[in-house]
């Protein structure tokens, strides 16, 4: 009798099991039914992992120049205005700085006492070949000519560095002339996005006058949650969307992610180039980026075929030529308009891709009767 009992129950706990497919709801299709139903059997399509993440778009900080003063001063002139496309050295604004005259009458006292030594020495030569001095007086003032000599090295570095060219200085030494007027000029092509002086202001070196972009390519920027730092990788297919450009769908692939997780949100910069030829994608627009991983074949549902019936996702199986089972299935995310099946399916199984709603219908009506 012991042993009789337990043998009992695991019996008890089989039987309704084995006939849980028969307890599924079972529909049988009139002839007009079957012409408004569609079934085709499931098999194995190509299944990308993928992650969307609110993203935005953003210059392409490589092709971005912000462009200031190279010397203290005061400008007098501007000729560039917000949004106005430049070439590369076209004129933007004019600055007058008392520290560029400064610069280059140092450079002119230098350059004159550069010839004065070189003559020095010149003539120190002549009267040593004539013996007049000794070889101690030559030494002498050719070691005054080269400290002029570095002198004026440096005088033209600094001339330089205040953003002189060659021909300005070779235009300074032909007329000995002060010029403390000094052009602020682009250093790429591109478009004025930002514009921070207005004249009579009083410029440093390290103000930001304008900044130039090249809008023909941009980012587009997201940030990946720290939990799934490992998942993105550079060269990672991706797809955008533009909010403001409905239906549009751009594909590319991503060429940074960041190596560090930013300590104030806890997420990783990740990065999509996108060419903008038609300049149609403007920074800070909002986007959705879509990263995707390499596809892998999987067992996948057309989206259609899908139904929810008491909050879960259901479709009907074909059992027989004109019966039709509704089936509980367990699925993943959506891949375009495919879903992967996680369970309830087999390979092969037919399922109703079209006029599920229609069957459904009928189950509801027949459970009323």
């Amino acid at each position: 009798m012991t042993s009789f009992y337990p043998l009992l129950f695991i019996l008890l706990l089989i039987s309704p099991a084995s006939n849980a497919d028969n307890a599924l709801p079972v529909v049988k299709a009139n002839s007009v039914l079957m012409k408004q139903i569609k079934v085709i059997a499931i098999g194995k399509g190509q299944v990308h992992d993928s992650l969307r993440l609110p993203a935005r778009v953003d210059l392409d900080q490589q092709r971005v120049a912000r462009i200031g003063a190279t010397v203290t001063g005061r400008i007098t002139e501007i000729q560039a205005v917000l949004g106005q496309e430049v070439r590369k050295g076209e004129q933007l604004a004019i600055l007058n700085s008392t520290e560029l005259g400064m610069a280059q009458s140092a450079y002119l006292k230098t350059s004159s006492q550069v010839n004065l030594r070189q003559l020095a020495v010149n003539r120190a030569k002549r009267l040593l070949a004539s013996d007049v001095i000794a070889a101690a007086e030559l030494q002498e003032r050719e070691s005054m000519l080269n400290e002029a000599d570095v002198d004026l090295r440096t005088a033209t570095d600094q001339l330089r560095v205040f953003g002189m060219s060659d021909s300005d200085l070779s235009r300074l030494s032909r007329e000995k002339k002060i010029h403390s007027f000094l052009p602020i000029t682009a250093s790429i092509q591109g478009t004025i996005v930002e514009r921070n002086v207005t004249v009579g202001q009083v410029v440093q070196p390290a103000d930001a006058l304008f900044t130039v972009a090249d809008l023909s390519h941009v980012w587009v920027v997201a940030e990946l949650p720290e939990q799934q730092a490992g998942w993105a990788h550079k060269g990672d297919e991706a797809l955008v969307t533009i909010a403001a450009l409905p239906g549009e769908e751009l594909s590319g692939r991503l060429i940074y992610v960041d190596d560090m997780v930013d300590p104030q949100t806890r997420t990783v910069t990740v990065r999509m180039a996108l060419p903008n030829p038609q300049r149609v994608f403007k920074p800070n627009m909002l986007a959705t980026l879509l990263i995707r991983k390499q596809g892998v074949q999987e067992l996948v549902l057309p989206d259609s075929a899908v139904l929810r019936v008491n909050d879960g996702d259901h479709v009907f199986v074909q059992t027989a030529p004109e019966e039709f089972q509704l089936r509980p299935v367990q699925l993943g995310i959506r891949y375009g308009n495919v879903r992967r099946v996680l369970g309830g399916l087999k390979q092969g199984e037919k399922v109703v891709v079209e006029g599920g709603f229609h069957l459904n219908s009928e189950r509801q009506r027949k459970e009323l009767e």
